[in-house]
């Protein structure tokens, strides 16, 4: 990663933003370095303990345990404390479903059907500890279920429902669940997926399952295909619950959820994370982050089968008695302008998505969010992977009016909060840069032996200090926690990632370290090199891989998806390759372009394999988690051709 694609422009918060901002100058950086553990037991002292902690940080690398002995509850933090107060008709979700149904739910709705679903948790045997499999459409029946679950004291994994049978059932049996929740199907773009159909395949080979509850969604009977004796129906199950339900007493380590990633290969790992140090992260991140105001309706887009939705749709939000919206569909369907009808219907003020998205509506064109009102937006956010620069400012542009200050946010499933992102009502922000780590947060960028780099120089981003929403462990593996995060460095957290500073001490996020190609010996991030490609005006989206080169060891090869009113030739291919070099140098220059639509996950990640198995000529691995199985065959033409 030897050269850095620059990046001159700079955009400050306009002194109106500032001067209405929760945090408006930079002493908040100076306190949490003087004493980070007491910095983050004033952010704890913000919710509900039913008994404080005797002490804030005990820290023996690499565990740590955070208010020790401190006794709290994440659904009592996230509903009963509003509810029983001032919030109680305030709207906590606003559900959109993709059909166009809407439905909304205040605090003191979402607190009672919690309780309701909480009883019937305890009816079907379900105690304190166990563990309780989600595979759920975006209904609001999922997010009633997880906090359920955390009420009572019940351990839930949330399996995103774009995941195979076969993986439903790797996750289920690794943590041996209980109990499995699920609906009878969920829609997606029109279409139906069939979700208890995925669950009865899964639960044939999960010796622990004892029952499955089933929600009826789509009401079509005959895709449930019910097992009598083990599967029930959610609203038969409330129509006879009592909504009496206290929530236990957790203490701060007793574990809130285990959420699996997914690689590309060997077992998933199961990320385990405690009550009070997570909601604390992530109670104090998003009301710091997004600026939040009691009037805000905030939108985060991910799916709550990811750490995104887990963290800033579902605890942070609720946690800080926000008004989240909560939306079932795609982007794109009915129409390319689904978001920006969701956000003018509701008046949304803040947005929080994926590059991945932006890239697909960039694509789209500037047509779409034109058509609508976004004038009710007053910051966004990016999260998933870093953001290309061109595609910021088209966020900035096209969706922000040129007003609203952007949040880039660098975070994992383990950290469980954000770590790394501008504060926006004092932070200058520079396209593609998620800027500097937040206070509290000791991050480095080291060298293979974990000395700090240079501004301007690359290497691996590192954690120094335990932060609250750490994981504490991958489930039932604790040799596997230690080798694949503290044994390179030691007592550090090392997150897998490469990046580098600039002149101004800014990070900029290059990407898994995998995702370093080695040409003749210098290391080019495949981020730089997809930022040039995107910032020609005929791409939409790119992706890069390293394919084998008996010369220089590895080739550039690019993957692009063009905008619309553009064709892929020859002569295009070679003008991108020349804008490459011009933008970063001529070692970075693809030895070959293929325009194609990318292989994408349903929770819209680029299948990076998928494109190494056409580059190399091998044939494809496994496409179950594909969004749109007809690309596969685009790539096979690609491959053939």
């Amino acid at each position: 990663m030897e050269e850095l694609l620059r990046e001159e422009r700079k955009f400050y918060p306009s002194s109106t933003f500032t001067k209405q901002a929760n945090i408006q100058d930079n002493s908040i950086y100076e306190t949490a370095s003087r004493d980070f553990t007491a910095y983050w037991e004033k952010e704890a002292e913000n919710l509900y303990w039913f008994k404080k902690w005797d002490k804030a940080l005990e820290w023996e690398p690499p565990f740590a345990k955070w208010f020790i002995n401190g006794k709290i509850n994440a659904a009592y933090n996230c509903l009963d404390r509003h509810a029983d107060g001032l919030r109680k008709n305030k709207p906590a979700i606003i559900w959109e479903g993709e059909p166009g149904e809407s439905k909304t739910l205040t605090y003191g709705d979402l607190t009672r059907e919690v309780k309701l679903f909480a009883n019937v948790l305890k009816n079907q045997g379900i105690q304190r500890g166990d563990r309780v499999t989600l595979y759920m459409p975006m209904i609001p029946e999922l997010t009633i279920a997880m906090l359920a679950c955390a009420r009572i004291g019940a351990v839930h994994s949330i399996v995103f429902g774009g995941f195979s049978s076969q993986a439903l059932q790797e996750r289920i049996n690794d943590c041996k669940s209980k109990l499995v929740i699920t609906a009878d199907g969920g829609y997606r773009r029109g279409g139906i997926i069939p979700l208890k159909h995925s669950v009865n395949a899964a639960v044939e080979n999960c010796p622990s399952v004892e029952k499955v509850i089933v929600v009826s969604r789509i009401g079509d009977n005959g895709l449930a295909s019910m097992h009598p004796g083990r599967d029930l129906w959610w609203h038969e199950l409330m129509a006879d619950s009592s909504d009496h339900c206290p929530a236990e007493e957790m203490d701060s380590e007793d574990m809130l959820f285990i959420l699996y990633t997914s690689g590309t290969t060997g077992k998933p790992k199961g990320i385990v994370h405690t009550t009070g140090g997570y909601l604390t992260g992530v109670a104090s991140t998003h009301k710091m982050v997004f600026d939040l105001k009691e009037d805000d309706i905030y939108w985060c887009t991910a799916d709550i089968g990811w750490i995104t939705g887990h963290s800033y749709l579902v605890y942070g939000p609720l946690a800080n008695g926000a008004t989240t919206i909560m939306y079932e569909g795609a982007p794109d369907w009915p129409e390319k302008d689904r978001f920006w009808e969701i956000i003018e219907k509701y008046k949304a003020t803040i947005f929080y998505t994926a590059p991945t998205a932006i890239r697909a509506c960039m694509k789209w064109g500037s047509k779409w969010p034109e058509k609508r009102d976004l004038s009710s937006l007053r910051l966004l956010g990016t999260v998933g992977e870093p953001i290309n620069p061109e595609a910021w400012m088209w966020y900035h542009k096209h969706i922000g009016g040129e007003r609203c200050p952007i949040v880039d946010t660098w975070w994992q499933t383990e950290t469980g909060q954000i770590l790394i992102s501008p504060l926006p009502g004092i932070t200058a922000t520079k396209p593609g840069s998620a800027t500097k780590p937040l206070p509290g947060i000791n991050a480095q960028i080291v060298d293979a032996a974990g000395n700090p780099v240079p501004n301007g120089t690359g290497g691996f981003l590192v954690l120094k200090s335990p932060w609250p929403a750490m994981l504490r462990n991958i489930y039932g593996d604790t040799d596997r926690f230690i080798f694949q995060y503290w044994s390179r460095f030691e007592n550090t957290y090392f997150t897998g990632d490469g990046a580098k500073t600039d002149e101004d001490g800014y990070f900029w996020i290059m990407g898994r370290i995998d995702d370093v190609i080695n040409v003749a010996g210098h290391r080019i991030g495949t981020m730089e090199v997809e930022s040039a490609l995107v910032d020609h005006p005929a791409v939409a989206e790119a992706a890069v891989i390293g394919r084998s080169h008996e010369l220089k060891g590895q080739a550039v090869v690019a993957f692009i998806t063009l905008r619309e009113g553009h064709e892929g030739n020859l002569d295009l291919a070679k003008e991108i390759k020349q804008h490459v070099v011009i933008k970063i140098g001529a070692l970075a220059r693809p030895e070959e372009i293929f325009f194609t639509e990318l292989p994408k996950t349903r929770s819209g990640k680029i299948m990076r394999r998928l494109l190494r198995d056409i580059a190399e000529n091998r044939s494809l691995g496994d496409t179950t988690t594909l969004a749109d199985a007809s690309v596969i065959n685009q790539l096979k033409l690609l491959q053939a051709n």
